[in-house]
């Protein structure tokens, strides 16, 4: 990494995050409020996804701003307020959420492009497919950034736009099943699916902008760029759900708009950029883990995986995903974000301290509370309950009427900020 993004410009950060932007998770998820906005709820459910990616916006440019000061990745950041050890729990669950992220991104392309392609070619070959190409652009990608990506966005900006301006002109299918309306508190259902998204790019988010040539410049385009193109996928795909009815999926709204082709090539190459950023960080997380690892076969390893359990293995959980995802890394950055600013100057210093100090074992502590405040704010919806219902069965009986992400964050940010003010008047 260090040597293919180093003195990376602005404008080329914010590149690699438009890529990151244009997939078809983020329309996939913006699909899943669909229901959301039935019965004339769709300015509510806006205004959460706008809100929902203020949030996620905001913490992303501070996840980055602070990689780049540092010049360390995110999981190398995370070190400084965990510990040695804590930065190890971190990063090991990293490696874990960009293999499945791998995997749900080869199995949603592959899904879509099979839908489009129609039955003849068999799913595990699309998969195999688009795995070649995310493993060739691990080695491409970022080398070429000047070039290679600048062509790539481009193409991919005018085809998305294309899809966007046919979708909002179509109409939609008069016979489609319309979706029904959801029971429940709409707007904060809306903002954490929304605010999810932004939230998994978290603890990757500084592997992109360490070396970057303006630290405050390139994070900010990068976090704007990113927000402002995720909303803009999440409108997609409530626009293409909201067209097609309940029973169809993107692919085939695209199929039933006539632009089969352009979603076809938007699809593979989304895809790929997106999928090449969760397994080059995969390979960034194993060097602070075991630093002789080299980056990029292991991302190409990973990749490799991920295709594998896309091929064989279940997808059908994506929400939860996202929901689980969010209740780590959502307090595990309240407690970074804390330390990296009101800390600033015991950053070196408590990164390269070995074992669990009291300063580590604190904010782990503060991180465990955030997720437990998380997960009983999402109630009977939690993945916990809804996976060991046995176990967490009781948390179907609690509610929050502010969503799960601002308290749990909340939460571990109150109980990491004095440990980390004590440090910084401690350290000279």
């Amino acid at each position: 990494m260090n040597e293919e993004n180093k003195g990376m410009s602005a404008l080329g950060c914010g590149l690699v995050w438009f890529g990151a932007a244009v997939s078809i998770a983020e329309i996939e998820a913006g699909a899943a409020l669909a229901p959301a906005a039935a019965g004339g709820r769709g300015w509510t459910v806006a205004a959460a996804i706008l809100c929902g990616h203020l949030l996620g916006g905001a913490l992303l440019f501070l996840a980055m701003l602070l990689g780049a000061r540092t010049r360390r990745g995110g999981m190398d950041c995370a070190k400084a307020p965990f510990g040695r050890a804590g930065g190890g729990f971190f990063a090991a669950l990293n490696l874990l959420q960009l293999v499945g992220w791998t995997a749900v991104m080869v199995a949603q392309g592959a899904g879509a492009a099979g839908e489009l392609l129609g039955p003849g070619i068999p799913a595990g070959a699309l998969c195999a497919g688009i795995g070649a190409l995310v493993a060739a652009w691990i080695y491409i990608g970022l080398r070429g950034v000047g070039r290679i990506n600048s062509v790539a966005m481009v193409l991919l900006f005018a085809l998305t736009l294309a899809l966007s301006v046919a979708l909002a002109a179509g109409g939609g299918d008069p016979d489609a099943v319309p979706v029904p309306p959801m029971d429940g508190p709409v707007f904060w259902f809306a903002f954490e699916m929304s605010a999810a998204m932004p939230l998994s790019w978290l603890p990757l988010a500084a592997d992109y902008t360490k070396d970057a040539r303006r630290p405050a410049a390139a994070s900010a385009a990068a976090a704007l760029v990113y927000s402002l193109v995720s909303c803009w996928m999440y409108g997609v795909g409530l626009l293409s759900a909201a067209s097609f009815g309940a029973e169809s999926t993107f692919a085939g709204a695209m199929v039933s708009a006539g632009l089969g082709a352009a979603a076809l090539l938007v699809i593979v190459f989304s895809t790929v950029t997106t999928t090449f950023l969760d397994a080059y960080s995969a390979g960034e997380s194993a060097r602070s883990l075991w630093s002789r690892i080299p980056a990029k076969p292991f991302g190409v390893a990973v990749c490799a995986l991920g295709t594998l359990l896309a091929a064989f293995g279940a997808m059908d959980r994506y929400l939860d995903f996202l929901y689980l995802i969010a209740s780590v890394f959502a307090p595990m950055a309240a407690v970074l974000l804390v330390d990296g600013f009101l800390a600033r100057r015991g950053q070196r210093s408590a990164a390269s301290a070995r074992g669990l100090s009291a300063n580590a074992a604190w904010n782990l502590a503060a991180w465990a509370a955030g997720f437990a405040v998380y997960h009983a704010c999402l109630g009977g919806e939690s993945p916990l309950a809804l996976a060991w219902p046995g176990a967490f069965g009781f948390l179907a009986g609690w509610s929050s009427p502010a969503g799960a992400t601002i308290p749990a964050m909340a939460a571990s940010a109150l109980l990491a900020a004095p440990a980390a003010r004590l440090r910084a008047r401690e350290t000279p």
